[in-house]
């Protein structure tokens, strides 16, 4: 029977191991490379961003042509139509826009979408407007 050759005592076997200047070197390629794909990546960021200002602009729209089959009038209330703003992100919430309802009366409405954000941190905010004929365009880009 053939025993095993162990380290002598005092002695541990030695692991195999990454030293910490080489974490350090993989840390900062992958750091780099972040720093590179960043500005390439914010167009796209603000871009799905805004599909949330276009769905919330589109219920309103329903909501508002809900309102006006009962009453013969578009609403300036939010609550009169139902439509409830989700908490913003600026007040621990989700929502990156402000819906508002910008005029209203008996032969339309506006209504608009600024965001409380500044996506690419250029100081300009997205805002989107959406009127009674379905019109929906980009005012401020960002």
């Amino acid at each position: 029977m053939k025993l095993k050759n162990n380290p002598p005592a005092g002695r541990a076997g030695k692991l195999k191991a990454f030293t910490l200047a080489e974490l350090m070197v993989v840390l900062a390629i992958i750091g780099i490379l972040v720093l590179l794909a960043l500005p390439s990546l914010l167009p796209l960021i603000s871009k799905t961003k805004a599909l949330e200002a276009q769905l919330q602009l589109k219920h309103l729209l329903q909501m508002e042509k809900s309102y006006f089959f009962v009453n013969s009038k578009y609403s300036n209330s939010m609550d009169d139509i139902g439509f409830e703003q989700a908490k913003l992100v600026t007040a621990d919430g989700h929502a990156n826009y402000k819906i508002e309802i910008v005029e209203a009366s008996a032969k339309g409405f506006k209504a608009k979408a600024i965001s409380v954000t500044d996506f690419d941190q250029d100081g300009t905010f997205n805002e989107w407007e959406i009127d009674s004929n379905e019109n929906l365009k980009e005012i401020t880009k960002d």
